[in-house]
């Protein structure tokens, strides 16, 4: 794959006349549409960059691609074994902030997922055409910590003291597999920008089942479509495996085969789909934002609006292709009965979330497909009926379909607990090895990280093993300080690495320290604003809950561990705050419910997190024992978990 819109050796590039270099770009753009400003940038870039480069032995590039964040950087200069990344502003005359940020994200994209870079020295800088000559600190250039400020005059005088007869090796390094783990919030934005799912994500083997799944479920489609079947699609992963972005892909690419297929991507999780919604709304260029978000509301929609609106009619809907992200978490037929009854005024309502919306995709006389994708053991409301209610509701009443699932459905304890379902599922569907992810891409630092928390909540000897393996790759540190915590965070990120605190909903006493999970966020400002906005999770003022952050994810993550489940006497206790006390959890479905809020927060850092644990109270607030925060902290620290 051409990496940039243009390549060569310094000294050919000098040669080069300037419309041609400028044709090249133009040519590989392709035929989008391209503001005049930008052929002028161009120009002006081209022009600087020979007089600044001149008797420099190196090679040069334009455009150069940075696929995970479905971007370019300006430019590109390598000098002996050193790589500098040139983010040009053209007139500027200020070292603008965001701008340091964004040329810093481009090297570190490069560190974490070029193996040509991953060991490169890599040297960030702005080139603020206009702006005065200032100081600058090359050793924390070089740690990607700051970034070089030059302007159109001084470049050349900064790059000379790198000049070196030994260039690398060029090819070599351009030429290196580049394996990225996006965001969801990148993943989504760059499908929606007709991206294919290949470009955007790791291409190593042990990754690879994410384009072999969107294959395997494509096939399926395909079959559907040929025959006049109606089909269903059980997804299984670990947590950040990549199954939304599955989803996302699968989605995208029926609305590119054909778009009278309507195809819908479908969650109940009220939080992704603003995030994700506002996301693509905020990235789409040459629209108005309000045409963007209709269009962005068309792709991404919440489940429960998508039920609402089929049950005011009997008519199949227009999407043949539904895409149900953590379709683990509809409703039981008790939760959906009690909420039609209260909520929507319907008396006799007698199904599951579930098997409601097989009805309504069973409308379709001809085809029709659903996929449904799973996650285990991150059930977090009352009432999430899991994987269960759809295999029973196809049991009673859709016995047509064909289905498809994950081996692990069957195979693994935690999918399917009624015995005499999994028979029949066997009997029934067709198991699929390859609707299984297996590999998690959101913590690419390590991929222990998941099996760590898993064995760290389920108090498993293994757990302090495994947090030795991880630790260097990801760290997970442990402080009684929520200042030492934020200031941890803040010196780990670089760059515009996004941090934030997160606590479980139902730590309600970490309310007099100043973390009142009671308070509502605008989740869409708290994840996608700028570092200088209040609302944004950078500030550390506003705390995100497992309901805002579940199917999300931030770079650094503080937690705050707080009353409501602690460890104590070699095992866990759980408990709510009801009045003014605690009181303890008794039903094991409820126990499980905080449980997996914790196992939520725990796997939302992709690169570290620090686990806040308060000290109890001295005044003589009973709400704040000690005993609440102790035990966990002991059982934290006997794992080796290392204290700031």
């Amino acid at each position: 794959m051409k990496r940039s819109y243009f390549g060569s050796s310094i000294a050919e590039f000098i040669k080069i006349d300037d419309k041609e270099i400028l044709g090249s770009l133009l040519g590989q753009h392709g035929h989008q549409t391209l503001e005049v400003s930008q052929k002028n940038a161009w120009l002006r870039q081209i022009a600087i960059l020979k007089q600044q480069l001149y008797g420099l032995n190196g090679y040069v590039y334009f455009e150069f691609s940075i696929p995970r964040m479905g971007k370019r950087v300006d430019n590109i200069v390598i000098l002996g074994g050193r790589i500098f990344l040139l983010e040009f502003k053209i007139g500027a005359k200020d070292y603008d902030k965001y701008a340091i940020d964004q040329v810093i994200d481009y090297a570190l994209d490069l560190r974490n997922f070029h193996e040509g870079s991953h060991h490169a020295c890599l040297i960030p800088i702005l080139v603020a055409e206009e702006a005065k000559n200032v100081e600058n600190d090359v050793e924390s250039a070089i740690n990607l910590r700051q970034g070089v400020r030059l302007n159109a005059n001084n470049l050349g005088d900064f790059l000379q003291k790198f000049n070196d007869d030994e260039l690398m090796d060029v090819d070599s390094w351009e030429s290196s597999r580049y394996k990225p783990t996006p965001t969801i919030i990148e993943a989504a934005q760059a499908l929606y920008q007709q991206h294919d799912v290949a470009e955007i994500t790791r291409s190593d083997a042990g990754a690879e089942n994410l384009s072999i799944t969107a294959q395997t479920i494509d096939e399926i489609i395909a079959k559907a479509k040929l025959y006049k079947q109606k089909s269903i699609c059980f997804v299984t992963g670990v947590p950040g495996a990549g199954k939304t972005l599955a989803g996302l892909n699968i989605a995208n690419q029926r609305l590119q085969v054909a778009e009278e297929e309507h195809a819908v991507f479908l969650s109940g999780n009220g939080p992704l789909v603003a995030v994700l919604q506002e996301a693509l709304a905020r990235n789409t260029q040459g629209k108005s934002k309000g045409n963007a978000l209709k269009e962005a509301k068309a792709f991404i929609q919440n489940i429960h609006h998508f039920r609402d609106e089929y049950l005011k009619n009997e008519q199949a809907p227009l999407e043949k292709v539904v895409v149900f992200d953590e379709a683990q978490r509809a409703w039981d037929e008790h939760q959906t009965s009690k909420f039609m009854r209260q909520k929507r005024g319907i008396a006799e309502f007698n199904s599951s979330e579930s098997e409601f919306l097989i009805e309504v995709m069973d409308r379709h006389t001809d085809w029709c497909v659903i996929i449904c994708l799973i996650g285990g053991g991150q059930e977090i409301n009352t009432g999430e009926a899991g994987i269960e209610a759809w295999i029973s509701a196809l049991n009673k009443r859709f016995l047509d379909w064909h289905i498809h699932y994950s081996d692990l459905i069957v195979d693994e304890a935690g999918y399917l607990r009624d015995g005499s379902l999994k028979e029949w599922l066997k009997n029934k569907g067709n198991a699929r090895k390859r609707l299984h992810l297996a590999t998690s891409v959101r913590s690419f630092r390590s991929e222990k990280v998941s099996a760590l928390i898993h064995a760290l909540l389920d108090t498993k000897a293994e757990a302090a093993q495994l947090y030795q393996k991880v630790y260097s790759q990801y760290p997970i540190v442990l402080t009684r300080d929520l200042q030492t915590a934020k200031s941890w965070l803040k010196q780990q990120a670089k760059g515009s690495e996004r941090y934030g605190l997160v606590a479980s909903s139902g730590a309600r006493r970490l309310k007099a320290l100043g973390v009142n999970v009671k308070t509502k966020i605008d989740v869409a400002h708290w994840f996608l604003n700028a570092k200088d906005d209040v609302r944004s999770s950078y500030f550390l003022e506003d705390v995100a809950t497992e309901f805002d952050v579940q199917g999300l994810e931030l770079d650094w993550v503080c937690m705050a561990w707080g009353e409501n489940f602690y460890h104590c006497n070699n095992g866990w206790v759980y408990q709510s705050f009801k009045g003014n006390k605690w009181q303890k959890i008794h039903k094991l479905l409820d126990q499980q419910y905080t449980q997996n809020s914790y196992r939520v927060l725990l796997t939302r850092a992709r690169q570290g997190l620090v686990i806040w644990i308060p000290e109890g109270s001295k005044g003589g607030d009973i709400t704040r024992h000690s005993k609440f925060y102790d035990g966990t902290y002991q059982y934290l620290k006997s794992l080796g978990i290392k204290e700031l």
